[in-house]
C-alpha cells in the first residue's frame, strides 16, 4: 500500500499499538482508536512510560495534536 499523505500513515496504525510521545518528554502506548485532522488522537488500554517502564494504566486516553512529537508503531 502506498502512502501518499502522512494521514495515510495513521490510518494503517488505526487499530494497532502505537507509542506517542509528548514535547513534555512523557510516554504513551495503546491502541490508535481515532484522529483527526489536528492529529489529536485516542488510545485505548493506554499506559504511560517512564524509560519503557510501565507507570501507570489510564485507559482511555486523548492528547491533543499540538502536544505530540512523535507517533510510532510500537
Amino acid at each position: 500500500m502506498e502512502l501518499a499523505r502522512p494521514l495515510d500513515a495513521l490510518n494503517r496504525a488505526r487499530d494497532k499499538k502505537v507509542i506517542v510521545e509528548l514535547k513534555n518528554g512523557k510516554q504513551f502506548t495503546g491502541m490508535l482508536k481515532a484522529f483527526d485532522i489536528h492529529i489529536n488522537v485516542v488510545l485505548e488500554e493506554a499506559e504511560e512510560r517512564v524509560e519503557g517502564e510501565l507507570k501507570r494504566k489510564l485507559g482511555v486516553l486523548f492528547i491533543r495534536g499540538d502536544t505530540i512529537i512523535l507517533i510510532s508503531p510500537a
